[in-house]
């Protein structure tokens, strides 16, 4: 089975050295994903509950572009800034997963970059 680069002009533009997305095997792998407002170019104001939201909304459009949805979602990375933000984006989590969520692991960003709070990856069936 063939793979196929998934970009929705919808959501962030990504650096150019990864996709947004890539569809192969029957799943979809969404790449981390800022919580960037695509209207803005600015991270999400508001803290990590409101960046999560940004990073689902985020993942939600690349998911729709490859004919998926957040309902097949499977798998997910989040990857915070701050630990302490952990209760603030596990509240978020819920109002978007409120039952079945996806497996889910956790890690901390690697560098400071100024503003960003949180990133998520995520895998669901094509």
């Amino acid at each position: 089975m063939p793979r196929e680069i998934i970009y929705t002009p919808a959501a962030p533009k990504p650096p150019p050295t990864y996709s947004q997305a890539v569809k192969a095997a029957g799943l979809v792998f969404v790449s981390g994903t800022a919580p960037t407002d695509p209207a803005t170019g600015q991270f999400a104001a508001g803290g990590a509950a409101a960046q999560t939201a940004q990073c689902l909304r985020n993942i939600q459009l690349i998911l729709e572009a490859a004919g998926s949805s957040l309902d097949k979602a499977v798998s997910a990375t989040i990857v915070l800034a701050d630990e302490d933000d952990f209760a603030a984006v596990n509240e978020e989590w819920l109002t978007w997963f409120p039952t079945n969520p996806p497996a889910r692991q956790g890690a901390k960003l690697p560098a400071r970059i100024p503003g960003l709070k949180v990133s998520i990856a995520m895998i669901a069936e094509a």
